[in-house]
């Protein structure tokens, strides 16, 4: 993560730019749109080694495939319905995939030219992409310096990751952290411009840490910011990226106090929305509380009560970073701009029929410059 961190804080000033540009109008902000430029231009650059630049240029051909992806289609609903309902080798069988073959051939070309043009060139940069061409040439990741991976990675003949391996790699880490960063950033600024006292806690506890740290944002800074870090999980818990997590049962299993037997290879889906609603887990659960995520709450609910990411061998590959890169974000904003509710917001909110949690008419915000 510290390897990655300044990809992000690089990212981040030009999202500064961007607010500034938009703050500066009396118009509202669709916050999700410009937090979505932000996570653009950082995953772009952790995985695939591009300089997106998305938040100056909205329409750039990488940007217009990430919101592609996400898109919500009839034909999309259908196919993920099949997806999670039917066995595998059906889908394959008759050749249903969620993404089109052209969003599959974009992103597995980037990787292709990227690891060529590294390759060729000597070219070595602190990123996922280079984790992925280590792996590619010495079949496992070296914390050695530069120069030394260089030279082994020139010099190597393991075969280890191949190319469409890689792209498949670095496909799942920007659908890890793309999409539901900026969906996580965006329902926590709702949350903090209905709860203003939430919302100044954060921001004390920000620049309070910053002065700490000689106003530099950091790795060991974010990491400091311990109230921001309970207002994302909290942001997590009331509004999931993903209301439902799709699994498959691997050994028979029977449901306590009955007699539901659940056999082997049966598709069960895990209803995260309900879970993080249910009062029994988290009482008034409508109620925006980053403190039930203070130790002493934490230490009273069941781990699993808790599924943002999913949980054991099947968590999200993105966690660590999509949590950080929301930090990350969060603190840029929340250090320079009240945020307050717009009344294109419609209250209370309406979720689109899509499997990442997206807001009917969008999260439309004002951003005021603080002092």
């Amino acid at each position: 993560m510290k390897m990655m961190f300044q990809t992000m804080v690089s990212s981040s000033e030009g999202l500064q730019e961007m607010l500034k540009t938009t703050s500066s109008s009396t118009e509202p902000v669709d916050i999700k749109d410009i937090l979505g430029c932000f996570t653009t231009d950082v995953i772009g650059s952790v995985a695939f080694g591009l300089d997106i630049n998305s938040m100056k240029n909205p329409d750039s051909e990488f940007r217009e495939y990430g919101k592609r992806i996400f898109r919500t289609t009839l034909m999309g609903r259908i196919k993920f319905m099949f997806l999670t309902i039917f066995p595998r080798w059906l889908s394959k069988k008759i050749g249903i995939k969620i993404f089109s073959k052209d969003t599959e051939s974009f992103y597995i070309n980037l990787v292709k030219k990227t690891v060529a043009y590294r390759e060729e060139n000597d070219v070595y940069r602190k990123d996922f992409m280079q984790l992925l061409i280590q792996l590619k040439s010495m079949g496992k990741v070296s914390e050695e310096n530069e120069d030394q991976l260089m030279q082994k990675t020139k010099n190597s003949n393991i075969q280890g990751l191949s190319l469409n391996e890689m792209a498949a790699q670095s496909f799942v880490f920007f659908i890890a952290g793309f999409e539901t960063s900026a969906t996580t950033m965006s329902f926590a600024l709702l949350e903090l411009a209905q709860n203003q006292e939430i919302q100044d806690k954060a921001r004390d506890e920000i620049n309070r840490v910053l002065a700490n740290h000689d106003n530099k944002v950091t790795y060991e800074t974010i990491m400091d910011m311990e109230y921001l870090e309970k207002v994302v999980l909290e942001s997590l818990r009331k509004h999931p990226p993903l209301g439902m997590l799709p699994r498959v049962c691997t050994k028979n299993y029977q449901i306590p106090d009955t007699d539901v037997v659940i056999t082997e290879g049966t598709r069960v889906n895990i209803p995260v929305l309900s879970i993080h609603r249910d009062p029994d887990y988290y009482p008034d659960p409508d109620r925006f509380d980053p403190e039930r995520f203070n130790e002493e709450n934490k230490a009273k609910r069941h781990p699993f009560a808790y599924l943002p990411f999913g949980e054991g061998p099947r968590t999200c590959i993105g966690l660590r970073f999509g949590k950080l890169q929301s930090k990350v974000g969060l603190c840029y904003v929340l250090r320079n701009y009240k945020v307050t509710l717009n009344e294109k917001t419609k209250l209370p909110i309406r979720y689109e029929s899509n499997f990442i949690s997206t807001v009917k008419d969008g999260i439309w915000l004002n951003l005021e410059p603080v002092s």
